[in-house]
């Protein structure tokens, strides 16, 4: 852990340098992805020795399958040997190793490049064997034309900025960066039929940099003072459930849980910051002209603490691999998604049995929520006071289902979470099953689908803002014209 956080700061010094030193304007593509990548193997190396060989191996190997199985298949094969060789790695280290221990492991950067590597390949298949017209909005976006060098594709997979905690970024946005096209705007004509494509000055990422690394200091404050007087395996203590009364229970219940969250909050949001402190992570200017630097940002902490649904709450919850999920998964599954989509997740985290009770009882509560909403929420939505009245209640509901349903992922084994749930007669288990029972849940089209039907109101809406903010991004292999980009960055960022 402490090679960890060096490695992270240190990470963290060598982004500023590398924005300043080996800026795009100053230096090739080549260059950069050079920098990138020998520096990301390094801090691999540092922090976990020879384990770090598995990063260029799974890498590597990848690439390989890519090349002679084709553009038409490889997604398969690639999608399979990644998540595949990630289980295997994993096994190992949890039931030949080290089982229950939290220290950091080389599996976690393992995790990002799984994520890396079935994404770009999924990529590359819609981009280069999908015919346009079948592909959804976000991967027509997404899509990649050609098939990367060897060099990209280490960079994209390794670079120093996300190798030990992420996060997961598309491979246009990561190229879009090391090539330094990421602040090309659009200047309209005058007679509105062609767009002239220019450069601004930069903006410099220092405001938002310092603001994430205070973030991190109070979380990591918090992490070391408050979260170990909260054990969350003080809701097992047999003299705590035989004399607690089901308030105080359920009150420690959710102040364990919110206690166990800043140490995600401190690792993320230095990760992010040093992606920004690089350079990286700029996704334009809000309303009132303030730069946004949260393209690869992988939380939104008051969404968290605030939120009133079980979506919401996952939304707004590491959040690129909740992209990620959606878009190797939910998207293109045939049947029961939400279901394939949750035992996905599962067993990308690891083979911990705490894991799928978790993922599993997510999927009840996923649906129970849903139905709910669907069928009661209108209610409640005309008057403000009643409104404010439900956003209150189902608070506090939210945060009690997520608590419940999150035990098992920090127990990690099976007695202790069967205990928890036992000692709660599972009693959220049987909510979720009567209120499915009860109320009807909704069919509704793939939402794919759905992006598709409103794709013309979008293109119009987001045309007219950015004639006005004059604000976009060239995030292509010059495969769309530019009008085609700005629609393809606001769809991503709606989903």
């Amino acid at each position: 852990q402490v090679n960890f956080v060096v490695c992270q700061l240190f990470a963290l010094l060598a982004a500023v340098w590398f924005r300043t030193y080996l800026h795009s304007s100053k230096t090739s593509p080549f260059v950069r992805h050079v920098v990138a990548t020998l520096l990301g193997l390094y801090l691999a190396l540092f922090c976990f020795g020879w384990y770090a060989l598995h990063f260029v191996i799974q890498s590597g190997i990848s690439y390989y399958i890519m090349i002679i199985i084709g553009v038409e298949n490889m997604h398969k094969y690639c999608f399979v040997f990644a998540l595949g060789y990630l289980t295997v790695c994993q096994i190992t280290r949890v039931y030949i190793f080290d089982y229950g221990q939290y220290s950091a492991d080389f599996s976690g950067p393992m995790m990002i490049i799984t994520q890396k590597i079935t994404s770009l390949a999924f990529e590359i298949h819609d981009g280069m064997f999908r015919k346009n017209e079948d592909l959804t909005p976000s991967q027509r976006c997404l899509a990649v034309r050609r098939m990367p060098s060897l060099l990209e594709y280490l960079s994209y997979n390794c670079n120093f900025m996300g190798i030990l905690a992420g996060p997961l970024c598309s491979y246009k946005d990561y190229i879009t960066f090391i090539e330094g096209r990421s602040y090309q705007l659009q200047q309209p004509e005058a007679n509105g039929k062609e767009d002239t494509k220019y450069e601004q000055p930069e903006p410099s990422p220092n405001i938002a940099v310092a603001q994430k690394l205070l973030i991190c200091g109070l979380s990591l404050l918090f992490h070391m003072t408050i979260t170990k007087t909260l054990p969350v395996e003080y809701n097992i203590d047999d003299n705590f459930r035989a004399t607690a009364s089901w308030p105080v229970r359920f009150f420690y219940l959710y102040v364990s849980l919110m206690a166990a969250r800043p140490k995600y909050y401190f690792a993320w949001t230095l990760a992010d910051a040093i992606n920004n402190a690089a350079g990286f992570g700029f996704r334009g200017y809000d309303k009132n002209g303030v730069t946004r630097w949260d393209l690869v940002s992988n939380l939104r902490i008051q969404q968290i603490e605030f939120s009133t649904s079980f979506k919401m709450f996952l939304d707004n919850w590491n959040i690129q691999t909740a992209l990620w999920l959606k878009r190797v998964c939910y998207e293109r599954a045939t049947f029961t998604p939400t279901i394939q989509t949750f035992i996905l997740s599962a067993i990308w985290h690891g083979v911990y049995p705490g894991y799928y009770l978790t993922f599993l009882t997510g999927v009840l509560m996923t649906l129970a929520a849903r139905a709910i909403r669907n069928n009661i929420r209108h209610y409640f939505v005309e008057s403000p006071a009643v409104k404010l009245g439900y956003d209150v209640l189902t608070w506090m509901a939210t945060q009690v289902a997520i608590s419940y349903t999150v035990v098992p992922f920090v127990l990690l084994s099976v007695k202790p979470s069967v205990t928890f749930y036992s000692s709660c007669y599972f009693c959220l288990h049987i909510a979720s099953i009567l209120v499915l029972l009860v109320f009807p849940l909704k069919r509704t089209q793939k939402r794919s689908k759905m992006h598709e039907n409103v794709q013309p109101m979008w293109s119009k809406k987001i045309e007219e803002e950015n004639l006005l903010q004059r604000n976009s991004y060239s995030t292509t292999n010059n495969s769309f014209s530019q009008k085609e980009e700005i629609t393809c960055r606001y769809q991503a960022l709606k989903q």
